[in-house]
């Protein structure tokens, strides 16, 4: 696979949690840190995402924001 993001974790899908029309991927790298991606129905099937499968997330961001109360 090539792509132009840098920011590329490789772990494995530990879980796929399906909506009407997206789902949650949640991707485990290692030292058990867990990214979580919303991606189409669609896109998982594509990709045939299966738990336990590795995988990689691939991160394109201009910005980071973060909130606390």
């Amino acid at each position: 696979m090539r792509v132009s993001a840098r920011n590329q974790l490789q772990g494995k899908v530990v879980g796929i949690q399906k909506g009407a029309t997206t789902s949650h991927v949640s991707i485990e790298l290692t030292g058990g840190a867990v990214v979580m991606a919303a991606i189409t129905n669609e896109a998982v099937a594509d990709l045939g995402l299966t738990v336990g499968e590795p995988a990689t997330a691939v991160i394109k961001a201009s910005d980071v924001m973060v909130g606390v109360d």
